[in-house]
């Protein structure tokens, strides 16, 4: 057995297939993602559902029990977790690593419409779901301040604008939102002045109900034309409110303003959050099982000069949190292990041989080889991560062991007195065998792993 007479035989097939092999490896690695570990993640979706004014076990009997039972009979979940809460249900599927997170996502959607006739009548929304994973850490923070303008504002810029965009995005599951700040206007009542004109908190609710209207009004015909009839009733700040009249006391009307102060406000003044000492919005983005954090990432980042240029320049848009930086120092602190290691192994190999030309040999085994992994990664759709580079490193000392003995083998004969072209045949026929078994020993030691 010999592997290597061929490649002796015809010196410029072996040239042009290392180049090939360095092409496709070097191509490879450009197009390999890249991550902190290996892609193990649990297709995971979650399904949340709401019914405000519900206690926590009513939630459980009424809507988590119901959406469960009708969740077991999909095929591939390995569990099924829920936590109810004051008007809240969340419901986590984990499915089995070999079922498709799109597939499984379609039939949590049926599930959801087949038991949607046993969920209480009074749940504002069918229970909705999201293709994310509720233990995973978001991948990015971005947080969105104005000093200059008022935060709901800048929270309609960053909800209308920024997180709907994102979420657009392949690999994005969702984009919470943290410190929400959506515009409201406030009604604050004196209870004294409702007393004093016989007014009751009802009236002062239907006379806002009623005149805030956004309903068609309808068209007039005419013999040529038609118009369509726009009615001015809908209300959008708090100066519209206070002129709203809640009721007639002798005879004079009695408005809003004059019950109370009517401000323009949020509707939950409970959350906030912080940019730097300054009151901000804070976007979180999650990514999908299964996609790439750095790709996700990325994509984001290619978005954020866009959001700029969209939105006032009194808007601040900066990252508060970015998970790719670790990821990617981690990588690069393997990489330069990894060069650092053929480094000093041809180092040792020509303190050891003090010939050049034996140093060059083993020289261009190592990056031929490790260039050529990349093919093979590339293909099996691996990664760049830190298991694979160590990997490499570990192999590195593998492929310089075979080249050295296979060099010595050969300088041997030559040695001898044989010519350098039969020296090379006979040499890597006593030792191919050796070296192809030794390979595979080691290769499946490391399966395992």
């Amino acid at each position: 057995m010999n592997v290597s007479a061929l490649f002796i035989r015809r010196p410029v097939m072996t040239t042009l297939v290392m180049l090939g092999i360095l092409f496709f490896g070097i191509m490879s690695y450009t197009r390999l993602p890249v991550s902190q570990l290996p892609n193990v993640d649990f297709p995971t979706i979650q399904v949340s559902a709401s019914l405000p004014g519900a206690g926590a076990e009513t939630m459980a009997s009424s809507v988590a029990t119901p959406l469960e039972r009708q969740f077991s009979t999909i095929a591939g979940i390995d569990s099924i977790t829920s936590t109810s809460a004051q008007g809240t249900a969340q419901i986590t599927i984990q499915f089995s690593l070999d079922r498709n997170i799109d597939a499984a996502a379609q039939d949590v959607q049926s599930a959801i419409a087949a038991v949607q006739r046993n969920l209480p009548p009074g749940m504002p929304s069918p229970p909705t779901y999201q293709k994310v994973n509720p233990a995973e850490q978001p991948i990015l923070f971005l947080a969105l301040s104005s000093a200059s303008l008022p935060l709901y504002t800048v929270d309609e810029y960053a909800e209308t604008l920024v997180a709907q965009r994102i979420s657009t995005i392949s690999g994005v599951a969702q984009v919470q939102v943290f410190g929400a700040q959506k515009y409201a206007v406030r009604v604050q009542l004196d209870p004294n002045a409702l007393a004093s004109r016989g007014i009751g908190i009802d009236e002062v609710e239907q006379a806002i109900n009623q005149g805030n209207v956004n309903l068609p009004t309808g068209t007039l015909s005419g013999a040529h034309r038609a118009f369509t009839v726009q009615a001015t009733g809908q209300l959008t700040d708090a100066a519209g409110y206070r002129r709203l009249i809640v009721a007639y006391r002798n005879g004079s009307p009695v408005r809003l303003e004059e019950l109370g102060r009517v401000v323009d406000s949020v509707q939950n003044n409970k959350v906030a959050s912080w940019y730097t000492d300054t009151r901000a919005i804070v976007l979180a983005i999650q990514r999908q099982p299964g996609t790439n954090t750095v790709e996700v990432v990325d994509a984001i980042k290619e978005l954020l000069p866009t959001f700029r240029t969209q939105m006032p320049a009194s808007v601040s848009l900066a990252i508060l949190y970015d998970r790719s930086e670790s990821i990617r120092t981690s990588i690069h602190d393997v990489q330069f292990t990894l060069l650092l290691a053929v480094g000093l192994v041809v180092l040792v190999i020509f303190l050891f041989l003090r010939n050049v030309a034996a140093t060059v040999i083993p020289s261009l085994a190592l990056p031929v080889s490790i260039v050529g992994t990349f093919t093979v990664l590339y293909l099996w759709d691996y990664s760049v991560d830190n298991l694979s580079l160590m990997a490499l490193i570990l192999s590195v000392g593998f492929v310089v062991d075979d080249a050295i003995v296979m060099l010595e083998n050969i300088v041997r004969h030559m040695e001898r007195g044989e010519g350098v072209l039969e020296a090379a045949f006979n040499g890597s026929k006593e030792v191919s065998f050796t070296i192809v078994s030794m390979t595979i020993s080691l290769a499946a030691v490391f399966i395992p792993v």
